[in-house]
């Protein structure tokens, strides 16, 4: 489970030219905040949004919509140590609910499987790309994140895999 914080903007690619291109972009700061749980097996994603911030009560509410989704077996969140996701509010509810809560090492994001969605996302619908408006923009992440598993689901096996390399605990570590 993780958060990503898309701001309204031209998300820029590369292009090599003689001329030098002017890029429109919207002026203020818009913001589209997307939490999300993602099944590692499934690849299921649920998901709350917002266009304020992310706090303790979108955690909760990410937290219901996971435990109303009616999913087999224990359920156990993988999160970082934000501090909005450690609240007792929060640790209360999923203890309430049935759930637990693991949280990843300080600065490990390559732990959390969702951070390559999170990349993802804005790869396929937002990289090189200048939405004329917030709804097309948010329209355009709500539509990726909504075709995880039917449009873009060889892209996701090849992404969400957990292979992950282990190192034996009797391996000394150099330092440089």
């Amino acid at each position: 489970m993780d958060a990503a914080h898309f701001v309204y903007g031209p998300f820029l690619g590369y292009l090599w030219c003689l001329v030098r291109l002017f890029v429109p972009g919207p002026s203020g700061r818009k913001r589209y905040n997307v939490l999300a749980a993602l099944d590692a097996i499934s690849h299921r994603v649920i998901r709350v949004s917002n266009h304020a911030y992310i706090n303790a009560e979108s955690v909760s509410a990410l937290l219901r919509a996971i435990a109303a989704a009616g999913l087999a077996g224990p359920i156990t969140l993988v999160l970082d140590n934000a501090r909005y996701q450690k609240c007792q509010v929060v640790t209360g509810l999923a203890a309430s609910v049935g759930i637990e809560l693991l949280y990843l090492p300080s600065y490990s994001p390559n732990l959390n499987l969702i951070e390559r969605v999170w990349k993802f996302v804005k790869k396929e619908c937002l990289g090189c790309r200048v939405l004329p408006t917030y709804e097309a923009f948010t329209g355009a992440i709500d539509d990726c994140l909504a075709h995880l598993n039917t449009r873009h689901q060889h892209q996701m096996k090849t992404l969400l895999n957990l292979e992950f390399q282990l190192f034996d605990e009797d391996v000394p570590v150099l330092s440089a």
